[in-house]
């Protein structure tokens, strides 16, 4: 038996869902049809891709890295059927605020320059939906070291201190960067930007508090539990009752990277994206953004994440 689409797109729904019963319905087809499917592709591969486990179904050893290989594929394929039938486009994945109007006008001028349409969709694992091809690219703040994904700097951004409106520091007109280890500093570790390392040895943190969200930050330095800080878009955008924003002495500003999965590198409609990024990087001056430029042009700069 050959192998076709069908079995494929099923394989890869019943594991990604990790169901059989959630698949079904979103292949709109029954749950014996879906189970006979899968069956074909393992007689014609010659080994069981799929297992039921504690969580619900699950992937062999052979269906894990049949499954890693087929997202890509089934990515690209979606991808060219797209563009020939007139309906391409992005998704760009986020973690967290990005700069605006930055942000809203390079989609803009993404879409007027090549009639494509561009998607924001806010995911915390980059790292993991640009490999599953969930997201065909991603706007991230800091660094981020990963097989497979390739990237470069935008721009970078001021930093501002977080605290909380019932803290003496509240009253301050700005910190220092150098204050921020003796008081407890509150780290994102999933998507932030700052972490005990970015202090020099012998004046990092010596209480973090961990969370692994944006709106987690946010409420725990509202509480008062400890300080943080955060890119100056950031903070205009997520404002909070209990949360005062000051001016940060001396920091280390915050880089916005495109990444995108190194396999495209060659993707004209990623290319210009990227394009559109780096002209619009100078559109919005540092006085009102806290936005400063510099790089060269997409791809002639790329920092890949390979090791």
């Amino acid at each position: 038996m050959e192998v076709e689409l069908r079995h494929l797109r099923a394989f890869v729904a019943v594991a990604t869902r990790g169901s059989v019963t959630a698949a079904s319905r979103d292949l709109l087809i029954t749950q014996p049809a879906l189970s006979r499917t899968i069956q074909q592709l393992e007689a014609a591969v010659g080994t069981r891709l799929l297992e039921r486990g504690p969580q619900g179904v699950e992937p062999t050893e052979a269906g894990g890295e049949l499954l890693g290989r087929l997202r890509g594929v089934l990515r690209d394929l979606d991808a060219a059927l797209a563009a020939a039938g007139g309906h391409a486009g992005l998704r760009i994945g986020f973690q967290w605020a990005l700069p605006d109007p930055w942000a809203s006008d390079l989609l803009t001028a993404f879409e007027t320059a090549t009639g494509a349409r561009a998607t924001l969709l806010r995911r915390d694992d980059i790292v993991a939906v640009l490999h599953s091809g969930e997201v065909d690219a991603a706007l991230v703040r800091g660094e981020v070291h990963a097989s497979g994904i390739s990237g470069t700097v935008l721009f970078e951004e001021d930093r501002l201190a977080a605290v909380s409106t019932d803290s003496e520091l509240a009253a301050r007109g700005e910190l220092d960067w150098a204050e921020l280890p003796a008081h407890p500093v509150v780290v994102n570790t999933v998507s932030g930007a700052t972490s005990p390392h970015l202090w020099p040895p012998g004046n990092q943190p010596s209480q973090v508090v961990e969370c692994g969200s944006y709106d987690e930050w946010l409420a725990i330095i509202a509480a008062g539990r400890g300080i943080g800080s955060t890119t100056l878009s950031a903070a205009r955008a997520h404002t909070h009752a209990r949360v005062t924003y000051l001016p940060l002495r001396d920091a280390p500003r915050v880089a916005l990277r495109l990444l995108w999965p190194t396999r495209r590198t060659s993707d004209p409609l990623l290319r210009r994206f990227g394009e559109c990024a780096r002209s619009m990087r100078g559109a919005h001056g540092s006085d009102a953004s806290g936005i400063s430029h510099g790089g060269t042009g997409f791809l002639g700069s790329v920092a890949t994440n390979d090791p």
